[in-house]
């Protein structure tokens, strides 16, 4: 068995001090490294950079060598010998994919922290996670890892991995926390709470109740199955701005912003912010079986040291993104009409920018680990969402399955075939798997249309699938400030760029090509601090363009680089990019809105 020591008492310098116990083996050489990546986040991200310290010696004592090999591998000499292995992590970042600690909070995932004995990994691996001295608090601890006999719920102690990739696929949190608990099929549910809220706990566990029967039925549909797990964790950390979800095979490691919950005094109230809480715990639990267990083949097993590429990305994230908004209706917590403003908004992202032009899904989830993941100022132009394109086609998909099989089958059933027969079996999925699931469950020109649209760049058109079930498509243009939302007024000029308000002006993040601002010789990263004689602001841009005339030119005033800058611009009428969803018949709509059963 392997064995990790772990401990908090350098919170202050935010280094986890840890050793790494290894038994007596077979190899004169034993290889230690950390991954470069973590899965369900496709980018590079080098966790060995923050390892320091590295230092070995021999269960008596004997100083034994160790060499890099790369930038996170390791070659140590043990002749075979038992050893102890220490090092500390810096750990000093607040989102979930990588590690934190401080003297209030630690949390990490096990990618981030724990070296991996390439020639062990497959043994048992043992987590002794010892509580901090000198704290104030006494702290708690949370997690999906197994807890040994003796260790509490909530308790620093003994803690257990079937082998190495169980123990990285276990994020702990520690601190002091605030804990629900509910049952779901009899297995217990924990949300952990991490720093200030006022959250209404009785009406956030009610609601996360909901969304979890709701998937487990998806996938269980014999109403007597259980999950793939034997208990599960929502581990919340909550920052005054923030956002962000990674899926675990028995937990989910989500950050949020501090009014993102229910307001306890406002019972009737379903805020914007809480809507996406939801919709963001919705989409990561549904992962649980979404990319947790089926998953490409590419992925079986994960190989961590490298970019793996694969094709299916609009699959796993672009499906699981249509069904977390969905499911809020689904669970009753949100009416139809407010569904199809939260898909609305999705559509628009879409047609905001020339990317679905340029970039097919298939293509978008081959380059995850470039240009979605490390994004440039070009992005919106050039490169379109896995994410959003692909719940899309997540949805059409859905109402095609629904019109060819007279609403006999739906995307439900497609998931429970997905789940059944490479999930439960460990087995990777191909795009031929996809396709001939979907020729079983409808026929061969149903799946050739789906491999066409995979593999197009061209826009995903479903007014004539929509109206067929009862929901119109009104296309109109969109707000000065974010092209999502519709303009309710006729006269709409538009400059064509996206911006966040700065110290002194509007500070450009992208510039939409074709553009107004595009022509005139606006870029990316520029601050415009005047339009037309007068000082720009971010309280005041929306009504001041609202004056200015189209196709007549207007001085705008910016900083480039330090330098004062004047451009002529010519203001035109605002493309209609915004795409508006409404029910027009309910009887038709439930075509869509029905639950199917096998």
């Amino acid at each position: 068995m392997i064995r990790f020591d772990l401990n908090v008492d350098s919170r202050k310098q935010h280094l986890f001090d840890v050793c790494l116990h290894i038994p007596a083996h077979h190899s004169d050489t034993l290889h230690l490294s950390l991954p470069a990546w973590i899965p369900g986040s496709y980018m590079i991200r080098d966790f060995a950079r923050h390892l320091h310290g590295l230092s070995a010696v021999t269960e008596d004592g004997v100083v034994l060598h160790h060499a890099p090999l790369d930038k996170q591998r390791f070659a140590l000499q043990t002749k075979g010998k038992g050893c102890l292995v220490r090092y500390q992590i810096y750990a000093f970042d607040t989102s979930v994919r990588t590690a934190y600690l401080d003297d209030n909070r630690g949390f990490f995932n096990g990618s981030s922290v724990f070296l991996q004995v390439e020639e062990l990994n497959h043994l048992p691996h043992q987590i002794m996670l010892l509580s901090p001295k000198s704290s104030q608090r006494p702290w708690q601890v949370a997690t999906g890892l197994t807890r040994a006999t003796s260790t509490p719920k909530y308790a620093f102690g003994e803690y257990l991995a079937d082998d190495y990739a169980h123990l990285i696929d276990c994020p702990v949190e520690m601190g002091q926390f605030d804990v629900l608990e509910f049952p779901v099929r009899g297995i217990p549910h924990h949300v952990v709470l991490c720093n200030k809220h006022y959250a209404d706990g009785p009406r956030l566990v009610k609601d996360l109740q909901k969304l979890c029967e709701l998937h487990v039925a998806m996938f269980c549909n014999d109403d007597v199955s259980s999950p793939p797990f034997e208990e599960y964790w929502f581990l919340v950390n909550i920052l005054p701005e923030g956002f962000g979800g990674l899926e675990h095979r028995n937990s989910t490691a989500l950050l949020c912003s501090t009014f993102d919950f229910p307001n306890p005094h406002r019972v009737d109230e379903l805020s914007e912010g809480y809507k996406t809480f939801l919709s963001l715990a919705s989409h990561e639990y549904f992962h649980a079986w979404n990319v947790c267990r089926i998953k490409p083949a590419e992925f079986v097993p994960y190989d961590l040291r490298q970019e793996v590429m694969t094709t299916q990305l609009w699959a796993y994230e672009g499906i699981t993104s249509y069904y977390d908004d969905l499911s809020l209706y689904r669970a009753g917590i949100i009416s139809f009409a407010d569904y199809l403003k939260l898909l609305s908004k999705t559509l628009s992202r879409v047609e905001r920018g020339q990317g679905q032009y340029k970039q097919s899904l298939a293509e978008s989830s081959f380059y995850a680990w470039t240009k979605f993941y490390q994004q440039g100022e070009d992005a919106l132009n050039n490169i379109v969402s896995y994410y959003t394109k692909g719940s899309i086609l997540a949805l059409w998909l859905d109402l095609s399955l629904r019109a060819h099989s007279q609403g006999r089958v739906s995307l439900d059933h497609m998931m429970r075939l997905l789940w059944q027969e490479f999930g439960r079996h460990g087995r990777g999925t191909s795009e031929a798997d996809y396709l001939q699931l979907v020729a079983r469950l409808s026929d061969q020109g149903l799946a050739d249309a789906l491999r066409a649209k995979v593999h197009a760049k061209e826009k995903l058109d479903l007014t004539s699938l929509l109206s067929d079930v009862g929901v119109e498509v009104t296309r109109r243009s969109g707000k000065f400030n974010d092209g999502l939302t519709a303009e309710t007024q006729s006269y709409n000029p538009y400059l064509g760029i996206l911006y966040k308000g700065g110290d002194s002006g509007l500070l450009v993040q992208s510039v939409l090509q074709d553009s107004p601002a595009e022509l005139a010789g606006i870029c990316a990263k520029d601050q415009l601090i005047a339009a037309d004689n007068l000082q720009l602001t971010a309280s005041n841009a929306t009504q001041l363009f609202a004056q200015l005339p189209l196709a007549i030119p207007v001085e705008i005033v910016l900083f480039r680089q330090g330098r004062l800058l004047t451009l002529s611009v010519k203001l035109c009428q605002a493309p209609d990019t915004v795409l508006e969803l409404k029910e027009m018949d309910s009887e038709k709509s439930k075509r869509w809105r029905t639950v199917l059963k096998d």
